[in-house]
């Protein structure tokens, strides 16, 4: 099950599970639009893999499964 982190690591934008514009690496990192697109290229900063869209969590799925409340903030990535 994916962590459904709360924001960008990079410009700390709040992404909550619902959002459309989050992407994730196969780690999980996690990106707005903005950063994965125009700051990475579409690749992680982190472990150099792609950047993906992340699928949402919604309603009955998202109260079953929380998304995580833990911040990942690193703005010098990218």
């Amino acid at each position: 099950m994916l962590q459904m982190r709360p924001g960008c690591e990079c410009c700390d934008t709040d992404l909550p599970a619902a959002s459309t514009g989050a992407w994730i690496c196969s780690f999980e990192c996690t990106f707005c639009t903005a950063c994965a697109q125009e700051r990475l290229g579409e690749r992680c900063p982190n472990c150099g893999g792609t950047l993906c869209p992340r699928p949402t969590r919604e309603g009955a799925a998202l109260e079953r499964n929380s998304a995580s409340p833990v911040r990942v903030f690193k703005p010098l990535a990218g």
